[in-house]
């Protein structure tokens, strides 16, 4: 882990923005105009797909993928002018909030400026070809690290977005060397101090094949050397297999209480139930009580909160990276009262340093806590939205839910559960 990574991170919400699909307009005046709509949801950090210019060889769609990236260190025209990123950023900051943008430095677009400008630092084919180690991402070709100018130019660029942004969410980073991470985070911290580092660290399936390839993917130990948080990819298939029937619930938090012994002790994890690369949570959980027990589990968890723009009012497609996509703004209820609730909640410090568990209990539903300094806090999540008697450990009395403020009523240690989520703050019982 990064040793100055703060464990005050797990207590920040981040919302995720395609700028082309987000408004019709698809341009960085329009995304400003939603900022105080964004903030109300209680968001701590504005997270922008990449925003620069795209490649036009081999794109995938009509507009291409914003991972194509044409050249690092230009705005993509479609978006903006420079000065209009810069503003977007200023109005963010004037909002309290924080920007990241995406860094994409595995590849590059086919016609992008360092290939015209070097080539020697492109991987190359037993043929001596441009191309790539993952076959199916047919619109970029893999840049060569064993290149140090390379590296040069790439922290001087990374320098140059950190005097205007206030972090960097780095795109499939375990393919890139632990050591350039390493060097890039020591020299941007010169020009950004305290500068955020999130990488999209990936699936076990996706680094035990690279590296039987003879590939290098990091795993996230090795990545939290360098960066503060990593995505929740070690663990998520367990949740999308309980949501397909693949697995039961207790897999799935057997894993979660798993990261908690594994990972070192300032461990930040992404913790999201949609991103821009995979299905839409509302496309897989169709019921509505479901969906509000999923999200306060999701504030709940121990790590950083993700919002994918559209989330929040129940948006069941996916935008597409390639086209012109716009988010579904009527998507079919509005979960903004909720988030913003949630958001107070997860800003108590025990979300920030606690211990944390998970249960699995009949009915499928979870039973976590967090426990510190003699205090607690207590989720009880109906992710099926069915009933049931739910045994806390509590003294006998009267607690208040804090998600909605009603009574929550303790008898015989044990609570009744009616399908709704329950966050309660108690006293730390030393006998449970």
């Amino acid at each position: 882990m990064a040793k100055q990574t703060s464990k005050e991170l797990r207590s920040l919400v981040m919302y995720s923005v395609f700028v082309r699909n987000h408004s019709e307009e698809g341009n960085f005046s329009a995304l400003r105009t939603d900022l105080d709509r964004i903030q109300r949801l209680g968001v701590d950090i504005i997270w922008l797909l990449p925003v620069h210019p795209i490649g036009k060889i081999a794109r995938k769609g009509t507009l291409g993928s914003p991972y194509a990236i044409q050249d690092y260190r230009k705005i993509n025209p479609e978006y903006g002018s420079l000065d209009e990123f810069r503003s977007l950023v200023d109005e963010i900051h004037a909002r309290g909030m924080k920007c990241i943008i995406d860094v994409v430095y595995n590849h590059t677009s086919p016609d992008s400026w360092l290939v015209q400008h070097h080539p020697e630092w492109f991987y190359r084919t037993k043929d001596g070809l441009f191309g790539n180690k993952v076959g199916e991402w047919l619109d970029v070709i893999d840049l060569d690290y064993s290149q140090r100018g390379l590296w040069e130019y790439q922290i001087e660029t990374l320098k140059q977005w950190a005097e205007i942004v206030d972090g960097f969410r780095c795109d499939v980073a375990p393919l890139i060397p632990l050591e350039f991470w390493l060097k890039a985070r020591q020299q941007v911290e010169s020009v950004r101090p305290g500068c955020i580092w999130l990488a999209e660290s990936v699936e076990p399936l996706f680094t035990i094949e690279n590296r039987a390839r003879g590939f290098l993917s990091l795993s996230d130990s090795e990545l939290y050397q360098s960066f503060d948080i990593c995505y929740d990819y070690d663990i998520f298939a367990y949740f999308r297999g309980y949501l397909d029937g693949r697995n039961i619930l207790s897999s799935y938090v057997e894993k979660i209480n798993q990261q908690e012994a594994i990972y070192p002790d300032n461990y930040v994890k992404l913790r999201y139930l949609e991103n821009h690369d995979q299905a839409r949570a509302k496309s897989i959980i169709s019921d509505e009580t479901s969906m509000r027990n999923w999200l306060a589990f999701l504030y709940f968890q121990k790590g950083m909160t993700l919002l994918y723009a559209g989330q929040e009012v129940g948006d069941d497609h996916r935008p597409s990276l390639f086209d012109k996509d716009t988010v579904q703004w009527r998507g079919g209820y509005d979960l903004t009262p909720l988030l913003a609730r949630l958001y107070t909640i997860k800003k108590n410090p025990l979300f920030a340093n606690s211990r944390y568990e998970v249960c699995a209990l009949p009915n499928e539903i979870l039973h976590a806590t967090h426990s510190a300094s003699g205090s607690q806090m207590i989720g009880i999540f109906s992710v099926s939205g069915r009933s049931g008697v739910i045994k806390v450990g509590l003294t006998d009395g009267v607690y208040r839910n804090l998600i909605d403020n009603q009574e929550i009523l303790v008898r015989e240690g044990s609570i009744l559960c009616m399908g709704e989520p329950i966050i309660l703050e108690a006293p730390k019982n030393q006998n449970y």
